[in-house]
């Protein structure tokens, strides 16, 4: 972190409005540093994807956390759990705030509702996106989130805007 090789992101709970001290997510600063510091042995699209989504983000001046929420749900046999879902990043700048999901791909329903669980859960207006590796224009599903590809997002400025 000291060579900025790589960025902390601090876990925020986004019902109780606070950080949370448990284990920090790290994204590095150069994705390229990343693949030759491993050899290029884990090539993991969905990861680097996210890791890129994060270096975007940070770029045009938001401050990024990672967003967990908690809720409760009844097993089999009826005893409460509680189960905590990660929203990838929440990012704040000034008075804006997006909660952004990265998804590297959405073939069908199951993984749709996948993505949308823990946006689902968020109790504010805010704008909530799902940025996709898929092929696919921008467009606005039922519920008002936003679906955009990855290719868009990175080459429109304003891209969280529309």
């Amino acid at each position: 972190m000291d060579a900025f090789l790589i960025r902390k992101s601090s876990r925020y709970d986004i019902k109780g409005r606070k950080y949370i001290n448990s284990p920090f997510k790290y994204y590095f600063s150069d994705i390229g540093l990343r693949n030759a510091r491993i050899n290029f042995r884990q090539q993991e699209q969905p990861h680097i994807m996210e890791n890129i989504i994060y270096n975007e983000l940070v770029m045009r001046g938001f401050n990024v956390d990672v967003g967990i929420i908690e809720h409760v749900v009844r097993d089999n046999t009826g005893k409460r759990q509680t189960k905590h879902l990660e929203v990838d990043f929440v990012c704040n700048k000034g008075n804006q705030r997006y909660y952004i999901q990265s998804a590297f791909s959405i073939p069908d329903q199951n993984k749709m509702e996948q993505e949308q669980a823990s946006l689902d859960r968020i109790d504010d207006s805010f704008k909530k996106i799902i940025i996709t590796g898929d092929r696919t224009k921008l467009w606005r599903n039922e519920k008002g989130y936003v679906i955009i590809n990855i290719l868009d997002f990175l080459l429109k400025e304003n891209s969280l805007d529309l």
